[in-house]
This record gives structure tokens, sequence and C-alpha cells, in this order.
């Protein structure tokens, strides 16, 4: 093969990987939106298998000759971008065995079927065991990338969720956080009190009701029901590629307001999604870059627009008709009062901005010490509800609502954790950003209308999918990489303004 024809065969190759990999895709929502549980052992068996082909595809013999073969013909720059990507997720796939992959992909399956019924019971130690096996199994993949990349374990890990993340500065960043957010947090606590708390907003509020509330905030948003569904899950997520989007809530019928902010945090993601360059479908450069990113987009819709003044005058009336309530409770100033209540809780998808980074800080801080060596899965509890009283004031009365509310473990996922973090800073530089290009963005917000946003977005953030690093990004939007001034600049004006 000519080294001019290697680069279209490096495209080839990776269009075949990502249809592969979209497939898993499609099949880990279907596990957690719709499987019965009698199909958990094919399926595991379903996944292990894809798996292991889409890591043959990428790690075959000929890779490495490719790639170099397609790096010394000239490439315009989206090429170049492409094939550095090429590169890079090469490099993650062959510094792991392929016996490593097979049954880590089959041991992650496992834990996470194990863990939705542990939660629901509260029984950490039908955990444990495989939580701790699955750790096992994933400190095996940090040591063999920690070698092939010549970094820390966790940062050969973290890599993989946020390229070019390493700890060392996410170690900066969450220590700016630290420095103000216990005393911006007593502060906020003691104007609240001064203001009272809202008015409780009695339920039930019936799933059907919620659904339809949820259905009809999605169009708002623009959410394209074409190329994606909303269904119901153990943990909110996003799931299935970019041109079949799956998202799901979870509904509780004593309280509407989180999952339907649920609903929002998850359109972001899926908005994201949608926006990826089409041209590049299936390439690697055509991949949304790095968690950091995608967090940004979610929690950008949840936090920055639609807890928005403006966003909450337009959702109360639309409240009001999807439940058929009416008083004070349920005005656009109480919703303003539900939406910006600062509460130490104990979880973290119900956190409000201002708790948040906390709750994120501890997992950081756990799941270093896990992948160090320094912490046990039998230990974990204690070391959760210590954290939780030392960051947060708070301490779980029990497993489910302390080390076992969040999936990411479970799944295997270690090294995502401070991505959520890292998004909520760059969700506040760029919503300012876009403010400060276009000032009929909030108006139109406030007006239900997301089109002007969705336009900046797709402009400055979506459209350049993996074209530049998180930080290149972030300053061709917003003049600055990733920081904590415009976060604690938002936090301040809303929150104390």
């Amino acid at each position: 093969m000519t080294a001019t024809n290697a680069y279209a065969h490096l495209e080839d190759r990776f269009r075949r990987i990502a249809n592969v990999q979209g497939a898993l895709a499609v099949l880990h929502w279907d596990s957690a939106a719709v499987m019965p549980p009698g199909g958990a052992a094919a399926r595991g068996e379903q996944i292990a298998t894809l798996s292991v082909i889409a890591h043959d595809l990428l790690t075959a013999g000929d890779m490495a000759d490719l790639l170099a073969a397609a790096g010394s013909v000239p490439l315009d720059p989206w090429q170049q971008a492409n094939l550095h990507e090429m590169s890079r997720v090469w490099r993650h796939a062959t510094a792991v065995p392929q016996a490593l992959v097979e049954v880590i992909a089959r041991q992650s399956h496992e834990t996470e079927l194990v863990w939705r019924t542990a939660r629901g019971a509260d029984d950490f130690k039908s955990l444990a065991p495989k939580l701790q096996s699955l750790l096992d199994l994933v400190r095996q993949v940090a040591a063999s990338k920690a070698a092939s990349f010549d970094l820390d374990p966790y940062d050969a890990l973290l890599d993989e969720y946020e390229p070019g993340g390493r700890a060392a500065r996410i170690d900066v960043l969450f220590g700016e956080l630290q420095s103000f957010l216990p005393e911006l947090r007593g502060q906020v606590l003691e104007r609240q009190a001064s203001r009272g708390a809202p008015l409780p907003q009695p339920g039930p509020f019936p799933v059907e009701a919620q659904r339809a509330l949820a259905d009809r905030i999605l169009d708002v948003l623009q959410f394209d029901r074409a190329h994606g569904r909303l269904d119901v899950s153990h943990h909110p997520f996003t799931g299935g590629v970019p041109d079949d989007v799956r998202i799901t809530t979870r509904y509780a019928t004593s309280d509407f307001t989180r999952s339907l902010m649920g609903v929002i945090h998850e359109t972001g993601h899926a908005q994201y999604e949608r926006g990826l360059p089409s041209s590049w479908r299936g390439q690697p450069v055509g991949n949304a870059r790095g968690m950091a990113m995608h967090e940004s987009q979610s929690l950008l819709f949840e936090m920055q627009a639609c807890r928005s003044l403006e966003f909450i005058d337009f959702l109360a009336p639309l409240v009001r008709e999807a439940f058929g309530r009416d008083g004070e409770a349920f005005t656009a100033a109480n919703l303003r009062l539900v939406y910006h209540r600062v509460q130490p809780g104990l979880i973290r998808v119900d956190a409000d901005e201002v708790t948040y980074p906390s709750h994120v800080i501890l997992r950081y801080r756990l799941e270093r010490a896990m992948i160090a060596g320094d912490l046990k899965v039998a230990d974990l509890p204690g070391a959760w509800n210590d954290g939780m009283e030392e960051l947060l004031g708070v301490r779980p009365p029990d497993d489910a609502d302390g080390c076992m509310q969040d999936i990411h473990w479970p799944g295997g996922s270690f090294g995502y954790f401070p991505t959520y973090t890292m998004g909520a800073m760059a969700a506040a530089q760029l919503f300012a950003a876009a403010k400060a290009a276009d000032p009929a963005i909030l108006p139109s917000i406030g007006q239900g209308d997301f089109k002007p946003l969705l336009a900046w977005l797709r402009r400055n953030v979506h459209e350049k999918g993996s074209n530049g690093t998180t930080d290149e990004i972030l300053t061709q939007a917003t003049g600055m990489p990733l920081g904590v001034a415009a976060f604690k600049t938002h936090l301040e004006a809303r929150y104390l303004g």
C-alpha cells in the first residue's frame, strides 16, 4: 500500500471501529433502560465479544505502519487532527492486552448489574467483592497504560476521559475552588436564612404528567426526536451515537424538580452529540472533545441557562399547567427559591452549584487512592462517610445514599469524576462568552427560544469536534483556557448578588 492510500485506509478502518463501538453504546443503553433481567448473561457476552472486535481492529498488526505512512504525506488541517486522534486512540488500545479488554468488559457489565440490585437493598457487602475484582482489573489497565504513556497510573486513566488531563493541574484547580467555596457556602446559607425557605410543593406528581412536561421541555430545547429518544434508567445518562442519541432520566412522584433538571442536563449532552461535525462521522476527530467539554454542555443547559431567572419565569406556567396546580408554591418566585436553594446534601446528582464541587472533589480523592492501592473497596464506606463530613458537614446514614449512589465505579469508569467540575467551570466561561457575543441569548431563553444559544454553541464548541484540545477550544470561544474565575463570578452573582 502506498503512503498516499494509507490515510484513506485508516479512515475506512476507523469508520468500521466506530460502527462496532456504536453498537456497543446502544447495547449498553438497552441493558440500562429496557433489557429484561434474564438477558444479563447473554448481554455480557455480547459486550465482551464486541469489545474484543473493536480492540482487534484498533491493534491490528499493520496499524503502526499505516499511521507512520499517513503522516508522511500532505494532509489538510482536519485530516492532520484526525490522524493525531487516531494515533492517540491506537496508543491507548495497544497499551492493554486483548485478554484484559475482554475480561474487564465482562466484569464491568456484571458489576454494574449487581450494583443496581445492591443499591436498592442498601447491601454494600454483596457489591464489594465484585467491585474489588473490577478495581483490580482497572488497576492492571492503569499500570499498562502508565508504562506505555510514561504517566502516573491515575493520569493514564484520566487521559482517556480528558485527553491531556493531568492530576497535577486538577489539584491546582480544585485547590483554588477549595480556597473560596467553604466561605462562599457559609455566606450563601446565611443569606438564605434571612430570606426564608421556599414554600413546599406537595406531591404526588404523577409520572405521566412529569413525562408530558419533559416532552414539552425537550421541544423547547430543540431536542431532535428524529435522532433521539428519552427513557428511564436507574441513573440518568446519555448514550447511543450522534445520529441516534439515547437519553434517560428517573422519576419520583414526590418531586418533579429533580427529574426535570435531569432531562435538561442530559439534553445538553445530546445537543453536543447531535452538533458534532457530520462530515467527520465515524472518525476520531469527529468525536466530542473529552468529558470536561461534554459535561460543560450538560451543565451549561442545566445550571447556567435553565436555572436563570429568565428561564424559570418561562417554566413556571408550564409547571402549573402540567400538574394542574396553582398558588404561591408554584409561582416563578418560589420556583426560583427551589432551584437556587443551596443545601449540603448526600446526593451528587441532586446537589446545587455551590456544594456540587465538593462531591466531585471527594470522589476524585477516593478514586485516586483506590488506583494507587491506598484504599481497598472494603474500606470505601468509611472513607466516603468521613470525607462527606469533612467537605460538606453531612454523614450518610447508609451506603445506598453514600458510596453506592453513583454508577461510575461499578461500570469501571475511574478517572471520570473530575471532569464534572472541570465541566462546570467551562460552562460558566462559555455561557458568559455566549451572552457577551449575542445579547439576544438570555432574552430569547426567557421566551423559550434556545435557537440563538444553540447557534453559538454549534459554531464555537460542537462543530469543533476533537479538532483542538479543551483549552484550545475554550480559548478560541472565550479568550482564555480553563480556569476558576468565571465560575466564581457566576456563583457570587447568582447566590450573593
